[in-house]
């Protein structure tokens, strides 16, 4: 009670001091923060704030709206900055409660220094990204609400200065031995159709149908623990039935993957299948490699975010999402991270695709050079991208600022 007694403190003396109207603005902020932290009628426990402030940039040179452009022109530039305030609470024993407030402003750099956003247009915005309640009894943990997702094929999108988010309900149990079995309903999101690729529209306020509803159903197991090995099956019924299947091993600095999905799409009566693995090293504290290659049949999506166009499969470019997964694509993808001397951390990211019947030519080849100060974590990306289908097949590039402050 020692956190209320304060705050009553702090009101008494403050209304010695101020107007009515200031007095009960204060009153009502306060009731809700002395309720979290220290109600003994509530019990309200273990309380936590956690969160981050992005502000990130983004310039490209020769794109179709304006083949002229060159970097920094306004008309070719995006950026925008986030806060991302999340709040978790355990509510009684066994019963835990989260919250995420987002908002996402321009700072008043747009049609002046930048023409887009990573939203997607909007310009000044905020809302609950996340907001659901959590409950355990032994091994099983149910939550419900507005969470973020991590499966293969329903993800969240964290490229952006804000992630995408479903309403669903989860439930987790691990009462088998080595062995985490997951089911959800996915009932509502806040995502485009096509989320990723570029500056697509992100509707962060309003959330809509995931199609009908969608299930999904998962196996993770790792009895053979250099071996994990994942099972899923995803049913948006009238949408579209998918299967995934992978498996991952990791000894001695040696790692390896095979994936394989298969999504049924009924308005198209068709299926899309994909099979991807990938081979890598590390050495510790000194560079890390991977290599990968997929390919996809002659049905579109597959692997694929249901909910975006992002996609998990192994081959995914770092930032030209939606052309690995297409119908009838190889990709191949070479990945290379080493820290340079104590100054910043570098990476190189390089993605090669033969896509669709046409066989057009996709490549696009990304360079980082990023460093952590304390809670800041800064990056500087250069991206060279040449792909068939876009801007006339002419090369063009990209260069991007960011900038994340955790807290």
């Amino acid at each position: 009670m020692e956190c209320v007694t304060i705050f009553v403190q702090n009101v008494i003396e403050f209304k010695a001091h101020s107007n009515k109207g200031e007095y009960m603005k204060l009153v009502k902020m306060s009731l809700v923060a002395a309720l979290l932290v220290g109600s003994s009628a509530f019990a309200i426990e273990n309380v936590k704030v956690a969160g981050d402030a992005k502000l990130f940039y983004s310039t490209q040179d020769d794109t179709n709206a304006n083949p002229s452009a060159s970097l920094f022109d306004q008309s070719s530039s995006a950026g925008e900055a986030s806060l991302n305030l999340g709040l978790t609470a355990d509510l009684t024993e066994g019963v835990s409660a989260g919250a995420t407030l987002n908002a996402i402003t321009t700072l008043g750099l747009y049609n002046n220094l930048v023409s887009a956003t990573w939203t997607g247009g909007v310009q000044d915005n905020y809302f609950f990204g996340e907001a659901w309640m959590a409950g355990t009894t032994g091994n099983t943990t149910g939550k419900i609400g507005r969470m973020q997702l991590d499966t293969p094929l329903v993800f969240s999108e964290t490229w952006s200065v804000v992630p995408n988010t479903f309403e669903a309900a989860v439930v987790i149990n691990t009462d088998l031995p080595d062995t985490t079995l997951v089911g959800a309903f996915v009932g509502q999101h806040n995502s485009a159709a096509a989320l990723g690729g570029g500056f697509d529209d992100f509707t962060t306020s309003s959330f809509k149908s995931f199609y009908n509803g969608a299930y999904a159903i998962g196996a993770i197991n790792n009895s053979y623990k250099p071996l994990t090995a994942q099972a899923w099956y995803f049913d948006a019924p009238h949408a579209a039935k998918a299967y995934w299947l992978q498996a991952d091993a990791a000894m001695e600095g040696f790692s390896a993957g095979i994936q394989y999905t298969s999504i049924d799409w009924y308005a198209s009566s068709t299926t899309g299948k994909a099979v991807a693995g990938m081979l890598g090293y590390e050495m510790k504290d000194t560079f890390s490699a991977k290599v990968s290659y997929s390919k996809v049949g002659d049905a579109a999506g597959a692997g694929a975010n249901l909910a975006g166009s992002q996609s998990k499969l192994y081959t995914e470019a770092w930032w030209y999402y939606g052309i690995i997964s297409q119908a009838s694509t190889d990709a191949m993808n070479v990945t290379i991270t080493a820290p340079v001397a104590d100054l910043f951390d570098a990476g190189v990211y390089f993605t090669q695709a033969s896509v669709g019947a046409n066989d057009d030519k996709f490549t696009e080849a990304t360079f980082e050079a990023a460093k952590s100060f304390g809670p800041l974590d800064a990056g500087v990306y250069y991206i060279y991208t040449k792909f068939d289908q876009d801007n006339a097949g002419d090369a063009y590039n990209t260069l991007q600022v960011y900038l994340t402050y955790n807290f």
